[in-house]
C-alpha cells in the first residue's frame, strides 16, 4: 500500500539530504520517481542539500497540481511509483491534498520533506495539513544546534544579525554564512529560550563583551 510520509526537522537537520538519499535508495530498486521542490537555494528547478549534492527537480508553483501532473504522466504511458516532495512547507493546504489523493487513488508513494514553522513561530499552512493528513511523520534525528549548544527548536530570520519576527513569509536564504556582507536577510536555528530573547549568535558575541543583564523585566 503506498503511503504519503512526512519527514520534518528544523533547517540544518539534514531534510534535502535525506530527500536525495531517499530518491537514490528507490532508484537503485527500479523504481522510477519524480522530484519536486519549491524556493530552494540553488534557485528554480532543483533539489540541494547543504552537503553540495544537489539534483534537478521540478518547481512547485502555486498553481501546480499535483492530481493533473501525475494522471498525465501515467496516462501518456510514464511510469510513477513515487513522488519526492521538497520545501513542502512551501505547499498550498490543496496541493496536500493532492498528494493525499495521488497515495489513494493511485497508489504512488509520496516522501514529502519540509520545516513546521516559520520565523515567527507559526505553522506552515502547508506542514500544517501534512501533519493532518501524513500516515505516518518523521521526526528527523540529526539535530540540529543553537549556538549555545542546546537541541535547535526554532527558526530564526536575521537581517544584519539582528533577529526579526515580521516581514514576508517567504523570503530565501540560508543557514551558512557564505556571502554574508551582501546577503542581508539570513537564517539561524536556535534553542526556544535564545529565539524568545531573540539572541542570535552574533548578538551573543556582541553582548557578552559588555555583559547581559538578568531577563526580570
Amino acid at each position: 500500500m503506498a503511503e504519503l510520509q512526512f519527514f520534518t526537522g528544523t533547517m540544518d537537520s539534514g531534510k534535502s539530504t535525506l530527500a536525495l538519499q531517499t530518491n537514490h535508495n528507490h532508484a537503485a530498486r527500479g523504481r522510477v520517481g519524480r522530484i519536486f521542490t519549491s524556493h530552494d537555494r540553488a534557485g528554480a528547478a532543483t533539489l540541494s542539500s547543504r552537503l553540495g549534492l544537489q539534483h534537478d527537480a521540478i518547481e512547485v508553483s502555486p498553481h501546480f497540481d499535483f492530481w493533473t501532473y501525475v494522471v498525465s504522466e501515467l496516462t501518456h504511458g510514464a511510469r510513477v511509483d513515487y513522488l519526492i516532495c521538497d520545501e513542502a512547507q512551501f505547499y498550498s493546504s490543496v496541493q496536500i491534498d493532492q498528494l493525499a489523493r495521488v497515495v489513494d487513488e493511485l497508489q504512488v508513494d509520496v516522501f514529502a520533506f519540509g520545516i513546521l514553522t516559520d520565523f515567527r513561530t507559526a505553522m506552515f499552512p502547508g506542514s500544517q495539513r501534512l501533519v493532518e493528513l501524513a500516515d505516518r511523520m518523521n521526526v528527523l534525528q540529526v539535530e540540529a544546534l543553537c549556538w549555545c549548544g542546546k537541541r535547535a527548536t526554532h527558526n530564526a530570520r536575521t537581517e544584519n544579525g539582528e533577529m526579526v519576527t515580521e516581514g514576508d513569509v517567504i523570503v530565501v536564504g540560508d543557514v551558512e554564512g557564505g556571502d554574508r556582507e551582501q546577503a542581508e536577510v539570513g537564517y539561524e536555528v536556535l534553542c526556544r529560550q535564545h529565539h524568545r530573547r531573540r539572541l542570535t549568535a552574533s548578538r551573543a558575541k556582541a553582548v557578552s563583551m559588555i555583559g547581559e543583564p538578568l531577563p526580570f523585566t
